[in-house]
């Protein structure tokens, strides 16, 4: 009898070899054919090459524009900066996420999800219930949520409000340049020198696990203490909250809470693809290398100094093609004292709306006079993670594309100039990335020559 079922086993496992591409190597069959869809609001940028930073004017002559012939991959780019709204959706986010913890201990069948309904599998720690709104004004609800707001010695005319300083975003990601940082002095083939290359990372990958705990509401006392002489209480008090700001940029946010937002979102894209069945996930979003960034802000046009590709801030009407400090400090001459609304002025030939002026825009790269020259020419990117302990000097994050207070210089897409990277600023704004999966847009793998078919 035992000899029977081995003989049926051996011939299910022969037949099921032979039926996978007689006995050709096909690959994995069946997958769900992958087409990256634009993601909505941006535009996509192509692969190519430009010569960076080829700028003939370094009014600090710091030297930081060497130029340098570099390839970028294709990528999808926010078309205008982030806008208050859209920032709102995340402090939203944060707040909410909060209230659901807090509620989970009195109320946990409604607002977390502690097991799989269909499986059996226990969550631990349990997901939070998007599915149930959160009831502000029950019973139990306002007891426990009181601890969200201000206290009461906090308030002014008895104003009922949510304490910013609460809301913080938690979050970890992975530090694979650590990962795959190597220790020369270690014989690299040996196994203590691969754990010297990789401490414990052969054993436990959690050491590569950073924690990040961020606190995601806007400075919005930037438009105080950036001009001291100055009566903008207005915006100070609104800019962020009121719904006549909803489609400006979002200002006062540092370059942690812009690199956490792009964090958020690229998780609340993956948990609705994780809810339809069979969808792949997408890439991360993340804030544009410098390279990108100069790249996607010349709209095709490899040696003209603005993103409109001419040699002047005024189209042939006279009027200015985008919002900054003209002439001698008129800053209503082009529209706008402070920021304005986005995609006010026309787009670049690519799509993208104030890549020069409004607000600056966060980077993805730390800051370094000479990157250019130690940086390598395809798709490069200097990171430094930077520690709380460490020296300023060494926080310092690139700002590009000038601002409403900026004179025309910065306005250039070869302008480099930096800021801190925890610090907030009434000025600097910032937009994402999504990486295009593939060669370029047009491909079409199912044309590929050497997939198989049967």
């Amino acid at each position: 009898m035992k000899r029977i079922l081995f003989y049926l086993v051996a011939l299910l496992i022969l037949g099921s070899c032979g039926s996978s591409g007689n006995g050709e190597l096909i690959g994995v069959q069946n997958r769900k054919p992958y087409y990256q869809p634009t993601p909505f609001g941006m535009a996509y940028i192509p692969l190519g090459s430009y010569t960076m930073g080829a700028g003939e004017e370094d009014a600090a002559y710091a030297h930081v524009h060497q130029p340098k012939t570099i390839t970028i991959s294709a990528f999808y780019m926010d078309e205008t900066e982030i806008t208050n709204n859209e920032y709102r959706e995340f402090v939203y986010w944060v707040r909410d996420s909060i209230a659901r913890v807090l509620l989970g201990d009195i109320l946990p069948e409604d607002y977390l999800i502690e097991e799989n309904r269909k499986t059996g599998e226990i969550y631990d720690p349990p997901y939070l219930n998007w599915d149930k709104k959160i009831d502000w004004h029950g019973e139990e609800e306002k007891e426990v949520l009181e601890e969200l707001f201000l206290p009461e010695h906090e308030r002014y005319f008895r104003k009922k409000e949510i304490d910013t300083r609460k809301l913080n975003y938690e979050y970890y990601w992975v530090d694979i340049r650590a990962a795959a940082k190597k220790d020369f002095s270690q014989d690299g083939n040996s196994e203590a020198g691969a754990l010297a290359n990789r401490p414990q990372g052969l054993q436990d990958r959690s050491v590569y696990v950073r924690k990040e705990i961020i606190n995601v509401y806007p400075d919005t006392l930037v438009w105080l203490f950036d001009y001291s002489y100055s009566f903008n209480e207005p915006l100070a008090q609104k800019y962020f909250w009121h719904p006549a700001y909803d489609n400006y940029p979002v200002v006062g946010v540092n370059w942690c809470q812009a690199t956490a937002f792009c964090v958020w979102r690229t998780q609340l894209k993956n948990r609705y693809l994780a809810r339809k069945k069979g969808e792949a996930s997408i890439h991360d979003y993340r804030l544009p290398t410098e390279a990108e960034w100069e790249w996607a802000a010349r709209g095709g046009h490899d040696y003209n100094p603005y993103p409109w590709g001419g040699p002047y801030t005024k189209n042939d009407k006279g009027c200015f093609l985008g919002n900054y400090k003209p002439i001698r400090g008129n800053y209503t001459d082009d529209g706008g004292a402070t920021p304005i609304i986005v995609a006010h002025y026309p787009p670049n030939d690519w799509g993208l709306y104030d890549m020069a002026g409004n607000v600056a825009e966060w980077i993805g790269d730390a800051f370094d006079e000479s990157s250019y020259n130690f940086t390598w020419d395809l798709n490069p990117h200097y990171q430094y993670n930077a520690e709380d302990n460490d020296p300023p000097i060494l926080k310092r994050k690139v700002v590009r594309g000038g601002s409403w207070k900026d004179i025309g210089y910065y306005m250039q897409v070869t302008s480099r100039t930096y800021e801190y990277q925890d610090t907030a600023k009434s000025y600097i704004g910032f937009r994402c990335v999504e990486p295009f999966l593939g060669r370029q847009k047009d491909d079409n793998p199912a044309k590929a020559s050497h997939i198989y078919k049967k």
